[in-house]
Formats: structure tokens, C-alpha cells, sequence
């Protein structure tokens, strides 16, 4: 009897998490390593998923509990910073007609909800531990762990983030970059009537908005420039945050007061990152932000990963050999589509950074989104 493929997936966020449901449904061997002892069950405020991150959702069967968990909708509101609308746009359903345009939903209860399906897959999982040593040949990988055992695998999927150590130990050496902004996030309750994200750009930040993700919850944002954040006292989190909010009217004159936990506010810096030429290296292969990373601005970060997991699953159970052919073609499916992501996303934060008051916001939001209507 032939024992089946093994494959190692170092890092458990969405696209590790989703690689490895998929695989292990067409009964591959697989281990899932992750660095934090929590699984990152706690951590974050809120996430956008569009209908092309919906999808793939969907694929990995948990589309019922995310819709559960979620509050959807179809809209987009461009705002003048007193709360003004100043256009309405419908979203394109990037996911099919048969899913929503856009979900939000608290980011720990989605990474909750893939923790489960990972478990209910009977992968093997490893918490609080990491890959200290790769040693790979033509026919696999020798991995050497942080809790003092070994393993031999076919293949090594690298999803450990933006600051990957997988990525620099095969020597890639593309770095993220900042993009010359950062943004505030916290939670807040929902008001009566938020019904979708508005977006409002200009005032006393670059970019002010929110997100419904459920029915009692939103989570918020400002964007500004970078600060040395070792010049911000993290316990004056709140007050930062709600200074920049107070300027905008709208639904944030409900929100504002709620921005008074420093605890439950994040400071964090717009990256940039896109690795070229090709995300493996013999039998070591990158997803997710491991291979690129856009700012928020388009809320395809996450999407973006959860695509890369379903190309790479579905080439490496085709009954095709996993050769430098295979990983090549996952990369050459994914590179026009990941860079046009990144690209867009980058740019509408450049317009804010330069100042471009008539740049096409509404259009080059229709544009990015009708590309991404077709998974290729």
C-alpha cells in the first residue's frame, strides 16, 4: 500500500488553515506548525470579505457558520467627512451571484472558525512551535522543529506571514515595504441603521470608515501617516484613536465615544510586498502573505490568501507530478491577479498621501473589482 503525500504547513492563519482543510480532504499526510501557543483565536478587531474570499469559504464548507457569524451586504458609501454621502456603489458580487458582495464579521470568531475545520480534518497540529532547520534534496524536505522532533515531507507550504522566516531560509530575499501609512482599528457596538461601509476620505485623517460584522457589532478605522509607533504610549491608544474620529460626523458621532478601551485599539503600518519570478524553491513553496501582502484598502488581503490556497490545493491533487513545472504554474496562475491587487491597493493609498482630491476612488474600486469577478 502506498503511503500517501505529506506536506508540512508552517503558520495556521487563513491561507495555512485553508490548505490544509483542502488537502487533507483529498487524504494527504499533513502537519499544521503554529508560532502562537493561542492560534491567534483572540487576536484582531474586524475583517472585510468580498465575495471572491467568500468563496473559497465556502469551498472549505464553512460558508454556514461564517454567514452565521457575519452581517452581509451590497453596498458601498463614499462620505464627506460631516457624514455627507457623497456616492453610492453597488459591489460586484466577486463570488457569483449566488453569494453576497461583501461580509464583515470579527476577525477571531472567522480564525475560530477554521481553527474547527482544521480539527475536524484530524490533521496533526502543533501549537507554539516553529521550523528551525529545512534540509531538502529532490524528493522532499527534512524539517527539524522547535519542540525537538523531526519530520520527512514532500512538501513544505510556507504561510507564516508578512516577516515569513520560511521565505528568508530558502533565500528569497524580497522584505515588505511601508507604504508610508498606518491605521487605527478598534470595535465598537453597531449603530441602528449602519447597514454597510462607508468610507470617508479627507478630514482629520486620510481615510475614516467602518464595517458591520454582525448585528450588535462594527469594527473601525482611521487612516494617517506613519508614526514611530515607540513615540506612542500604547496606553493612549484610545485617546489618538478618538481624536482622529471625533472630526467625522455620520454614524460617528455614535462611535466615537465607544473608542475608550486602549486595550482594544491596534496601531499598525500599511506593508507592501510581492514576491517575483516565482514563490518556491525546490519543495519549499509560499502562500498568502508569505508571498504578498497590499495594504486594506481594497479589503483583499485575506481573499487574496484564501485564492492562493485553493490553486495551490487543487494543482497538487491533479495526479501531477510536484515538480518546479507544478509550483511554476500555481505562481503564473496567481501573479497577474495577486499584482493587479496589490498595485490597486497601494494606489488609492498613494492618491491620499499626495493629496489627489479628484483622484477616481469609485472607479478604480469598479475596475479592481471587476477583475477580480473571475477566479482564473
Amino acid at each position: 500500500m502506498t503511503s500517501p503525500r505529506s506536506v508540512l504547513v508552517v503558520g495556521g492563519g487563513a491561507s495555512g488553515s485553508a490548505i490544509t482543510v483542502l488537502l487533507r480532504r483529498a487524504a494527504l499526510a499533513v502537519d499544521l506548525i503554529e508560532a502562537k501557543p493561542d492560534w491567534n483565536a483572540t487576536t484582531g478587531s474586524g475583517i472585510t470579505l468580498q465575495g471572491n474570499a467568500l468563496r473559497v469559504l465556502r469551498e472549505l464548507g464553512v460558508w454556514d457558520q461564517v454567514s452565521a457569524s457575519g452581517f452581509a451586504f451590497g453596498s458601498l458609501g463614499v462620505i464627506a467627512p460631516d457624514g455627507t454621502l457623497l456616492h453610492e456603489a453597488e459591489d460586484i458580487q466577486t463570488g457569483g451571484d449566488d453569494l453576497p458582495a461583501t461580509l464583515g464579521m470579527q476577525r477571531p470568531q472567522l480564525q475560530r472558525i477554521l481553527i474547527d475545520a482544521v480539527r475536524a480534518t484530524g490533521a496533526n497540529v502543533r501549537l507554539g512551535t516553529v521550523a528551525e532547520m529545512l534540509d531538502q534534496d529532490d524528493d522532499g524536505v527534512s524539517v527539524r522543529l522547535s519542540d525537538g522532533t523531526t519530520g520527512r515531507y514532500d512538501l513544505v507550504i510556507a504561510a507564516d506571514g508578512l516577516n515569513s522566516a520560511t521565505r528568508a531560509a530558502i533565500g528569497i530575499t524580497a522584505k515588505p515595504e511601508h507604504t508610508g501609512m498606518a491605521i487605527w482599528r478598534t470595535t465598537a457596538p453597531r449603530p441602528v441603521g449602519m447597514a454597510r461601509t462607508d468610507l470617508a476620505y479627507g478630514g482629520p485623517a486620510y481615510i475614516a470608515g467602518y464595517c458591520p460584522t454582525s448585528e450588535n457589532t462594527i469594527y473601525a478605522y482611521v487612516v494617517e501617516r506613519c508614526r514611530d509607533r515607540t513615540s506612542i504610549d500604547p496606553a493612549s491608544y484610545a485617546d489618538e484613536m478618538r481624536r482622529l474620529t471625533q472630526g467625522y460626523g455620520g454614524f460617528w458621532a455614535e462611535v466615537t465615544p465607544h473608542i475608550n478601551d486602549p486595550a482594544k485599539v491596534n496601531y499598525t503600518w500599511f506593508d507592501r510586498l510581492l514576491v517575483e519570478g516565482s514563490w518556491h524553491r525546490g519543495r519549499v513553496v509560499l502562500i498568502g502573505d508569505a508571498a504578498h501582502c497590499c495594504p486594506p484598502t481594497l479589503a483583499q488581503g485575506a481573499a487574496m490568501s484564501l485564492e492562493d490556497a485553493a490553486v495551490l490545493a487543487e494543482l497538487l491533487t491533479d495526479g501531477r507530478s510536484w515538480d518546479d513545472d507544478l509550483l511554476q504554474a500555481y505562481y503564473e496562475r496567481r501573479i497577474p491577479r495577486v499584482r493587479a491587487v496589490v498595485e490597486a491597493s497601494v494606489q488609492l493609498g498613494q492618491w491620499q498621501l499626495d493629496s489627489v482630491r479628484d483622484a477616481d476612488v469609485p472607479g478604480l474600486f469598479g475596475r479592481t473589482m471587476t477583475m477580480l469577478k473571475e477566479l482564473p
